[in-house]
């Protein structure tokens, strides 16, 4: 594979993220280092899974396994590699864990009949309009490892069942990865002598994907990445509609985990060069989302080069365009970016869908260093 230009040129950003490490490592004993420091390997990069499947099927250190200052410093990390303030990647990091809490306590209700009440209250709440159900499988992407609810490293739900590894020794000078995920999340930023050389693959889901927590709050932690996607879509004429539509139907996105290099020979879809300057704008304001899950500068540079390359960009959609019903998908596949949202049916909240989403880069996944060819 060729050799690509780093996407962020400034170093002063990623020796913050280099020093964030360090002082989360400093906080560890000697074993809980070298559960958190492993080879930059390809085995060790493409361990992700959007699965409940715990420390099965990914690589690093458990969350859930931290005392509170050695989370806090976990969380810094993540707070200066991916941004924060709203819309950021931190800040979907954090919604996402509390959608796997949310998730964790609907099911342990509804599965358990003498379930603890005591210190419900420190829990968030569903969104009472949702029924989880009380005969809840696992995803339908795959089966994970007993465990159930709450299981450490065997699998199941909640924020205590996340992982961080850093793949090569964090620095300024060599190439190593962040590697951070757990259900329905999987952050992969890798640095090449001192700069960002790829943000992807990057897998986001959400069940349920709206709730409102005990203080009032509402999260929807997709509802940006979905909105920028319905109003792109919403643009496109029926003849567009037409030729955007695509003859297959998916359950799931098509280049998940396992799937590394296994993009589509041919671009199908509209090409973004048909469309009006409006849409056009439409269709990089849909890609942000995905993007702005690392650092701004890194963001902003990725997103100069998905502009450049607007007009050899294509976008389809299969199922229906409204993002609320099982089959429903959306895609948006250039030179280098590669974006899949899809709807399926809810897991434990059975009355509703719930989203699976990744976002790639034909050239950049895992710091171009790796051949999947």
């Amino acid at each position: 594979m060729g050799v690509q230009r780093p996407v962020h040129k400034d170093a002063k950003g990623v020796a913050a993220v280099v020093s964030a490490a360090n002082a989360f490592l400093n906080t560890l004993t000697s074993d809980q280092q070298a559960e958190t420091l492993l080879d930059f390997t390809q085995a060790n990069a493409t361990a992700w899974s959007n699965l409940p499947c715990g420390s099965s099927c990914r690589p690093g250190i458990q969350t859930g396994s931290l005392s509170d200052d050695q989370l806090a410093a976990l969380k810094n990390v993540l707070k200066v590699a991916l941004g924060t303030g709203k819309g950021t990647g931190y800040e979907h990091v954090l919604e996402t864990l509390k959608a796997d809490d949310v998730l964790a306590s609907a099911q342990s209700t509804s599965s358990s009949s003498d379930a603890p009440t005591d210190g419900a209250s420190d829990a968030p709440s569903a969104d009472p309009s949702a029924t989880a159900s009380s005969t809840a499988t696992d995803a339908p992407t795959g089966t994970p490892p007993s465990g159930g609810t709450g299981g450490g490293a065997g699998g199941g739900y909640g924020s205590g069942i996340y992982f961080l590894a850093f793949l090569g020794t964090p620095s300024a000078t060599g190439t190593w990865q962040l590697h951070f995920g757990g259900h329905h999340l999987a952050v992969d930023i890798t640095y090449k002598d001192g700069k960002v050389a790829g943000a992807s693959p990057y897998f986001t889901g959400v069940e349920p994907t709206s709730w409102t927590d005990d203080d009032g709050t509402t999260y929807s932690p997709l509802a940006k990445f979905r909105d920028g996607l319905l109003k792109l879509t919403g643009s496109l004429s029926t003849e567009q509609l037409a030729e955007a539509k695509l003859s297959e139907s998916f359950s799931d996105v098509l280049l998940g985990p396992g799937k590394d290099g296994d993009f589509p020979e041919t671009k199908e879809g509209i090409k973004v060069s048909e469309l009006s300057p409006k849409q056009k704008k439409l269709v990089l304001e849909a890609i942000h989302p995905w993007v702005a899950n690392v650092d701004d500068a890194t963001a902003k540079q990725l997103m100069k080069t998905y502009a450049r390359e607007l007009d050899q960009t294509y976008v389809s959609y299969s199922g229906g365009t409204a993002l609320d019903t099982q089959g429903d998908y959306v895609r948006i596949d250039g030179p280098s970016v590669w974006i899949e949202f899809v709807c399926q049916n809810g897991v434990v909240y059975r009355d509703q869908v719930h989203y699976h989403t990744v976002y790639r880069d034909h050239t950049r996944d895992y710091g171009s260093e790796f051949s999947f060819s």
